[in-house]
């Protein structure tokens, strides 16, 4: 069921491959509840171990994401925009693939 996470972390370094929408909001998903259960269940470390750990390969598939979407891996800089640099890039990894599956 979760065969799509370790490629979350393989690919930490990757920044020049594809992430398809749906595996990127899967593994979004799954980071959300990881981060949520740590932050809740086990001591603060822990959590803080896990979210530092996750800053590379997060923004390697934001990258790749972004990508995917026929779009320059710069576009990643509007989340330096208050307020609606975040929502803009929202809006970018929501859209479809450039290039048909």
């Amino acid at each position: 069921m979760l065969d799509f996470y370790p490629q979350f972390w393989t690919k930490a370094f990757d920044f020049e491959g594809r992430t398809k929408r749906i595996d990127y909001w899967k593994i979004f998903l799954v980071n959300l509840v990881i981060g949520l259960v740590l932050s809740k269940f086990t001591p603060d470390p822990l959590y803080y171990l896990f979210a530092i750990a996750s800053i590379c390969p997060g923004i390697a598939m934001n990258v790749r994401r972004i990508r995917d979407t026929g779009r320059q891996w710069q576009w990643i800089l509007l989340l330096l925009v208050p307020i609606i640099g975040p929502l803009w890039l929202l809006w970018i990894e929501c859209q479809p693939s450039s290039v048909p599956e």
